[in-house]
């Protein structure tokens, strides 16, 4: 029997060496340049991303609370508590293990990036005793 053509493509593909080397400083890059695309509220004069603009700048008002900023989930408008948590605590450990591929310039935007969530997120805890906000779909 013979190997059917797709077989030994996958072959060849997992047995020759990349020819394309990876620039790994440039995928942080667009990562955080990513995030800045997400980014929910008042934009900061900073903001790279100069085809967005402020938004959702009611959120929690109808609660006389302040919980503008954070970032949107998927384009969707969405700001889903868990998801961002978790991309903030990556934007943590990346500033700690990655540092060394990334520039001052781009260290500097990482640290941005983390800050935008964090202080999201802790505004959905500090602003009234025993409550936590969030927002459910």
């Amino acid at each position: 029997m013979k190997p059917s053509f797709f077989i030994l493509t996958v072959l060849a593909l997992l047995l020759l060496p990349t020819a394309i080397p990876h620039d790994y400083s440039e995928a942080l890059r667009k990562s955080i340049l990513f995030f800045e695309g997400q980014r929910s509220g008042r934009l900061p004069k900073q903001q790279r991303m100069t085809w967005r603009g402020d938004s959702a700048l009611n959120d929690g008002k109808n609660l006389n609370t302040d919980l503008v900023g954070g970032y949107y989930d998927a384009g969707d408008n969405i700001k889903f508590h868990f998801p961002m948590a978790f991309t903030a605590t990556m934007l943590a450990w990346s500033s700690i293990d990655f540092q060394s591929y990334m520039s001052q310039n781009d260290l500097g935007h990482n640290l941005i990036a983390l800050k935008w969530a964090t202080d999201y997120l802790l505004k959905t805890v500090s602003q009234l005793p025993n409550r936590i906000f969030v927002f459910l779909v």
